[in-house]
C-alpha cells in the first residue's frame, strides 16, 4: 500500500550509476531540479562535469559500507546494472546487479528509514527460469525485506538511448524493436520499448510525489508517468 504527499520534495540525494543510460539523465534531471540542493554521486572514477551542488565521490563497489556515510541524504536513485555479456560471467553480473543494489539499499534503510528509487526490469520474477529475470526478481524480493520509509521499483523494458559502452546485442534490438512495438497491445504493452530519458523523468517525479511504501511501476506505467 502506498500513500502519496505532493508537494514535499527532499532537499538532498545520492545517484548510483550516474554513468549509465538512465543515471546520466537521472543526473541531469537533479541537477536541474531546484527542490535539490545537494546531489551526491559516488562512481568508479569521476565524471567530467562540474556543478555548484554536484558533490563527486569515487567508490570501490565491492566495499560500498566504507562509503555509508555518503547515504545519509533524503533520496537514494540507484541505477546500477550490466549485462551478463559485459560483466563476463553470470557471478559478476549477480554482484553488479544483486549485491551492489541489495546493499545500497540497505545502507539506505539504515540511515533513517530513506527513500529507495531503482531501475531493474520488465519480467523481473525471483521465480523464473531465465537468469537475469530471476536476478532481477531476487533483487526485488530484498529491498522489499528492508525497512525502507519508500521503494519505488521501476521495470522498464528494452531501453533506447546512446550508451557510452558497447552492448552489441541490445543494439540490434534498439534498431529492431521500435518498428514492432505496435504489435504489443493490451497486457504487452509493458514490453514496448522505452526511452531511457522517459524513465529517468518517471523516477524523479515519482521522488516529487512524496510517495510512501512500496510501489512496482511497470514499463507502460513508466511511459505514461515519465512521457515529455
Amino acid at each position: 500500500m502506498t500513500e502519496t504527499t505532493p508537494d514535499a520534495p527532499p532537499s538532498s540525494a545520492l545517484l548510483l550509476g550516474a554513468t549509465g543510460l538512465v543515471g546520466g539523465h537521472v543526473l541531469d534531471l537533479l541537477l536541474a531540479d531546484p527542490a535539490y540542493t545537494r546531489v551526491t554521486v559516488l562512481t568508479r572514477r569521476p565524471l567530467a562535469r562540474m556543478d555548484s551542488k554536484l558533490d563527486q565521490r569515487t567508490a570501490d563497489f565491492d566495499r560500498l559500507r566504507d562509503h555509508e556515510i555518503s547515504f545519509i541524504v533524503d533520496d537514494v536513485f540507484c541505477c546500477l546494472g550490466t549485462t551478463i555479456a559485459q560483466a563476463g560471467s553470470q557471478e559478476a553480473f549477480r554482484r553488479v546487479d544483486h549485491d551492489y543494489v541489495v546493499e545500497a539499499a540497505r545502507l539506505a534503510s539504515e540511515h533513517g528509514k530513506r527513500r529507495f528509487f531503482v531501475v531493474t526490469a520488465a519480467g523481473a520474477n525471483e521465480k523464473s527460469r531465465i537468469f537475469y529475470n530471476r536476478v532481477k526478481g531476487e533483487t526485488e524480493a530484498a529491498i522489499r525485506a528492508l525497512p525502507l520509509e519508500t521503494a519505488v521499483i521501476l521495470r522498464p523494458s528494452l531501453l533506447l538511448g546512446e550508451r557510452t559502452d558497447s552492448r552489441a546485442g541490445e543494439s540490434v534490438a534498439q534498431r529492431v524493436m521500435p518498428a514492432l512495438d505496435w504489435m504489443l497491445v493490451g497486457p504487452m504493452r509493458r514490453y514496448r520499448s522505452i526511452q531511457a530519458s522517459t524513465v529517468a523523468r518517471a523516477m524523479v517525479r515519482l521522488a516529487r510525489q512524496g510517495t510512501t511504501g512500496v510501489r512496482v511501476v511497470e514499463s507502460d506505467e513508466i511511459q505514461q508517468i515519465g512521457g515529455a
